[in-house]
């Protein structure tokens, strides 16, 4: 069985125009590698968020924007619109260079969802931008007396059936899954050799060798299965990908290997030839 390194509290914090989300920063923690950060934004009030994220650049990551309730209009410098609603999401490879900007759809007051940052390996870092909208009907939804389980990316082995993901070519083999787990209940999960894992808990608490309680991200080391209960019920996000083992070096937006290679990133920008 997996067991839990380290477990991480997520910090308030601000983005965008003034955004109010709460943040894992994954960044420096090896056994993350290769998952970033995940920003969660979740407010009743559109004060908190409707400001949004104004134009903005990105290099060496992908992104993976999911949607629980609310919706995001994207528009970029490749020429995509597209909107993420409820139950949607949205993949975002920046490779060597995009400018977008996610602004909170005026027509919902509430908003719940999150966007993690993958980071490239440095022989895919410089290549082309990709771009895919995912919308609700594509997500499969695996329900039984013990979860729902919403599956967003990558294979998993659920009910004793292999369910793929619509978003199935992450970087680093990376799988996401929403996990709704019932009071009781009980998930387990058999990890790909190799594969490192975070669990993110944004819904009262799960179990594993010891507690992970909202806000909470855990990241497991070791082989075998990943195995979660909770007693009274719990959300939370499951992700597993192969770690890059690769030297980070980031700036804001940018995630590179090197801070020459930041500083690169940085004047294309200014000089406007970042894409």
């Amino acid at each position: 069985m997996l067991k839990i390194q380290s477990i991480l509290n997520a910090q308030n914090a601000m983005d965008g125009a003034g955004v109010k989300i709460k943040r894992h920063s994954l960044v420096h923690q090896s056994m993350a590698d290769p998952f970033l950060l995940l920003d969660e934004i979740r407010s009743d009030d559109p004060d908190d968020f409707i400001a949004g994220f104004p134009p903005h650049p990105h290099r060496g990551i992908e992104t993976l924007t999911y949607m629980r309730v609310g919706g995001i209009r994207h528009e970029d410098n490749m020429g995509n619109v597209g909107q993420v609603l409820s139950g949607g999401a949205q993949w975002m490879s920046a490779g060597r260079g995009v400018i977008h900007g996610e602004m909170p759809l005026k027509e919902h007051d509430k908003m719940h969802g999150f966007q993690l940052w993958i980071n490239l390996n440095s022989k895919n870092k410089m290549n082309k931008p990709q771009y895919r909208d995912v919308p609700s009907g594509e997500i499969l939804h695996v329900n039984n007396e013990s979860y729902l389980a919403h599956v967003i990316a990558g294979s998993w082995d659920l009910e004793g059936k292999t369910y793929h993901g619509p978003l199935d070519k992450l970087e680093a083999n990376s799988a996401y899954l929403d996990l709704e787990l019932s009071a009781n209940g009980t998930f387990k999960q058999s990890i790909p050799a190799g594969h490192q894992v975070v669990v993110v808990v944004y819904e009262g608490q799960l179990k594993a060798d010891q507690v992970i309680k909202a806000q909470q991200s855990a990241l497991f080391n070791g082989e075998g299965d990943l195995q979660l209960s909770s007693e009274a019920g719990a959300k939370a996000l499951i992700l597993h990908g192969l770690p890059h083992k690769e030297p980070v070096a980031n700036y804001g937006p940018f995630v590179m290997n090197t801070k020459e290679e930041i500083d690169q990133a940085i004047k294309d920008y200014q000089d406007g030839v970042l894409a």
